[in-house]
């Protein structure tokens, strides 16, 4: 049993009054952090989490075919692909994309780099890399998707593309999710056209230009 201590008037005679500074803190305690500063708080120590269950590596090659190349991935596969860009630029776009700030580590990501690079110089015509969509929307995993089936040498248009995924009115929003391909090349983003066989937009360098070399080595134009 908890003793019950006895009453002391002289106490409360001794204890200051609480000043302005001292009431305005004890509110703020009573308050807690503000909803904002939580929410940040709370994302901060989920991204601490989860890049120490899950990490990212990258590596790059400071030459190929497609400028400064520069791959990011996960234990389950290959994140983000970027060419064109300064490494510093591709950290945060990963950052951006995911969350989490990836490691540089060339043993781990050296060889889908590798394949990237071999692709883009007609050396390679298949890959061997597994790919992580995990920081997509559904709905853009599922233009990627329908995008990762279309055969080498052919091309579709952003309108089949909506059709075949069961979206017949979103050929723009495909176009989108397109423009947004966070593994160019791999997911060949750039075998999608518009309907009257303009080849409009493309990611990274040179843009166009870079989508019309990727079609002709492919043997698609």
């Amino acid at each position: 049993m908890t003793p019950t201590l006895p009453h002391d008037p002289w106490l409360e005679t001794q204890a200051p009054a609480p000043d302005a500074v001292t009431k305005a803190l004890d509110a703020l305690y009573a308050a807690g952090p503000a909803p904002a500063a939580t929410a940040r708080a709370t994302a901060r120590a989920r991204a601490t989490l989860r890049a120490a269950a899950d990490p990212l590596w990258y590596a790059g090659l400071e030459r190929s075919a497609l400028g400064p190349l520069y791959v990011a991935l996960s234990a389950r596969g290959l994140v983000s692909v970027r060419f064109g860009l300064t490494e510093a630029a591709f950290l945060a776009l990963v950052r951006q994309q995911t969350g989490q700030t990836p490691v540089r580590n060339p043993a781990r990501a050296g060889a889908a780099a590798r394949q990237v690079a071999e692709y883009a110089a007609g050396r390679r015509t298949t890959f061997e890399l597994p790919v992580d969509l995990s920081h997509v929307t559904a709905f853009q995993r599922q233009v990627l998707l329908a995008a990762s089936r279309i055969p080498r040498g052919q091309v579709r248009t952003y309108a089949e593309l909506a059709r075949q995924i069961g979206r017949p009115r979103a050929a723009r929003a495909v176009g989108q999710a397109l423009s947004h391909n966070p593994l160019p090349i791999v997911v060949p983003c750039h075998r999608v056209l518009a309907a009257d066989g303009s080849l409009r937009g493309y990611l990274g360098r040179q843009g166009v230009a870079t989508k019309q070399r990727l079609l002709a080595l492919e043997g698609a134009r």
